[in-house]
């Protein structure tokens, strides 16, 4: 069983860069919406934080992560870039989601990811608590990873730099920008619970980090021992312990008053995203999803089009009435599959309609539906599953006279 789905988005960064972002979604009730902060150099596609958002998920907590500009598959040089630009695009992250979804009740970082949702936490009102896994407790502590390239930033204004195997060019404006941050004054006046998380054995960002942060926080606060975690949390099991930590930690701070907790809607809705020409946001109780076009008609082709959407209805509810039937009948029916194609054609082509309807010099919407059974089928079988696919209310409902009322507010 899938417990979550994941969504490719994009919006703009805070310099109008195209940053590329996944939305991961749980397939039941949504709890919350979550953005999380990737550490420094890394990306939204890191394991760690895959594997986080995915436990998250599972536990009806939506986790957008995303890459800063200049990093990952973001538009944007790296080298413009420094805390302050991350900070940003952060806040960017967030009214992307607040337009489209529902604005974030949680932010998780990773590394110098943890330190900026430190800073920025105070300018997202809808945030109700804050996680950090790793997180410096002094924004300049990232220059420690520069070496002797620091003298050279220093002296020349710019340097390339080798970091984690990758060369980056790092500007002086990052450095004085580095060291203009603050972090304890942001934790101090943080006024959100705050959750630490940290591996004592963690030689890039070392464990007193996390005693200063945890000193700095006012009440209520928690920390959590990582154990024998890396700094990069490279073991899938402690990705998942700091994930479901965080989720059960979270429970005591997302009110069931919350519109997300408030339980899967009774209608379905669909609403613009404002990405592309056709691309719209599903809604349907507690499942989330994308309706969109072929890229052949100007779409994305991020989500089945509205007549693909008519046919996974009618073969859905054919593949469960058959199955239902063969329960009720006590059939050993193999596992059924349903294929369904939709196609305008002339009234006169069509050889299941009477004469009357044929007569008709128009088009009409033709679904043609195939249905296959694993193993042997009897041809008394076979004409009798033909009988009951007919039977589905969804085909009925195709089938017969549907009115629409239609109320514009």
């Amino acid at each position: 069983m899938a417990f979550t789905k994941t969504q490719r988005l994009q919006f703009s960064g805070h310099s109008g860069a195209t940053l590329s972002a996944r939305l991961d979604l749980p397939n039941g009730p949504l709890r919350a919406y979550a953005l999380f902060a990737h550490c420094f150099t890394c990306s939204k596609d890191l394991a760690a934080a895959r594997r986080i958002a995915v436990e998250l998920a599972r536990e009806g907590i939506a986790v957008l992560r995303f890459d800063f500009t200049g990093l990952g598959s973001s538009e944007g040089e790296f080298a413009s870039t420094n805390f302050s630009s991350n900070v940003t695009d952060l806040l960017s992250a967030a009214d992307y989601l607040r337009q489209h979804y529902e604005a974030p009740a949680v932010l998780i970082g990773h590394s110098l990811g943890g330190a900026a949702v430190l800073t920025v936490a105070g300018d997202i009102p809808e945030v109700r608590a804050v996680a950090t896994i790793g997180a410096p407790a002094d924004v300049g502590h990232v220059l420690k990873n520069f070496g002797a390239s620091l003298d050279e930033i220093e002296k020349n204004g710019e340097a390339d730099v080798d970091l984690a195997g990758r060369t980056f060019l790092v500007k002086r404006q990052f450095v004085e920008d580095t060291r203009a941050h603050r972090i304890k004054d942001a934790v101090a006046g943080l006024k959100r619970p705050l959750l630490v998380l940290h591996a004592p054995l963690d030689h890039t960002v070392g464990i007193e980090n996390a005693t200063e942060i945890f000193v700095a926080a006012r009440h209520p606060k928690s920390f959590i021992s990582l154990d024998k975690a890396d700094h990069l949390l490279t073991d899938p099991e402690d990705a998942a312990f700091a994930g479901r930590i965080i989720s059960e930690w979270l429970t005591r701070y997302l009110a069931a008053d919350t519109p997300q907790a408030t339980g899967p809607i009774e209608y379905v809705r669909v609403r613009e995203t404002g990405e592309g020409t056709f691309q719209n946001a599903v809604q349907a109780g507690g499942h989330r999803l994308f309706a969109d076009e072929p890229e052949s008609v100007g779409g994305l082709d991020s989500g089945p089009s509205p007549y693909d959407f008519l046919a996974v209805a009618l073969g859905a509810c054919t593949s469960m009435t058959l199955r239902l039937y063969a329960g009720h009948k006590q059939l050993k029916l193999g596992r059924i599959a349903v294929d369904v194609s939709h196609a305008k054609i002339h009234a006169k082509d069509c050889e299941e309609c009477t004469e009357l309807e044929r007569s008709g010099s128009g088009r009409i919407d033709r679904f043609e539906r195939v249905i296959s059974i694993d193993g042997e089928v009897s041809e008394e079988l076979r004409e009798k599953i033909g009988e009951i696919a007919g039977k589905c209310p969804v085909h009925r409902t195709l089938e017969a006279v549907t009115k629409i009322k239609t109320v514009v507010k």
